[in-house]
């Protein structure tokens, strides 16, 4: 039951700030600051998740193709294996640890301090003031991450199928275009965008229902993280079989 009521509750909060997403334009400040805040400062981890994802997914693919399959074609199946599913699931897995928990430790810190109280005293809607603009930022910055991962991942690919694996600049990126799909990246593009809406939605939520005192809101926040990465992993299995 207590499950049960925990989904009904998230539901609802999904359904409150899908009316407050009029106000977008007029909120637009709070939702850049999110977009800046949740994305552009996130740019350089994801940039360094993404080179060595890249790297060993080259070796490992290199290790595997060994003997079977000419290592010629190593760019091209790298290259779709990050777009449709290392980039956004390494990024997601990553912006869950370092957003959203930390989304869950800030509202879940007001909670307990009563600011969210004092905004409904002064007729602020809290969903509308702290969570519309939040989950606006992680759901137009995700995907953008989530290219930039894909990059940084080739390029990380490329370094190591170039001088560990002898293979050329023009053999490796020759491979890529014949491989490539607009399909691939668009899908790995639409995975990042609801993984950033789950992980929004996840955080906020865990921190409006965080408990009393320091514990309840540490609580909140490793519960945080664990069940948007249960979820960005289930999700993931649900798109790829509506996508692919």
């Amino acid at each position: 039951m207590r499950q049960l009521e925990a989904l009904g509750t998230f539901g609802y909060l999904l359904w409150r700030v899908g009316g407050t997403l009029r106000y977008t334009w007029r909120d637009r400040r709070r939702v850049i600051y999110q977009l800046d805040h949740v994305g552009v400062n996130s740019i350089p981890l994801v940039l360094l998740i993404g080179l060595f994802a890249g790297a060993i997914i080259a070796w490992q693919a290199a290790y595997q193709f060994k003997g079977m399959v000419s290592l010629s074609v190593l760019g091209g199946q790298v290259v779709r294996v990050v777009m449709m599913e290392m980039a956004p699931v390494l990024t997601a897995l990553v912006i869950s640890g370092r957003i959203g928990a930390s989304m869950t430790a800030e509202i879940g810190a007001m909670k307990i301090s009563e600011q969210i109280d004092a905004l409904r005293t002064m007729a602020i809607d809290p969903v509308r003031y702290l969570v519309m603009p939040r989950f606006l930022g992680l759901g137009l910055m995700m995907p953008i991450l989530t290219l930039f991962s894909v990059l940084i991942a080739v390029l990380g690919a490329f370094l190591v199928s170039n001088y560990f694996l002898d293979i050329t600049s023009q053999v490796f990126f020759q491979s890529v275009r014949n491989f490539f799909e607009w399909g691939d990246l668009l899908g790995g593009l639409i995975k990042g965008t609801f993984f950033g809406l789950i992980i929004a939605l996840v955080g906020c939520y865990k921190g409006l229902h965080a408990g009393e005192g320091a514990q309840g809101v540490g609580i909140a926040t490793i519960s945080s993280f664990v069940t948007s990465a249960i979820c960005i992993l289930a999700g993931d299995f649900l798109l790829w079989i509506i996508l692919f």
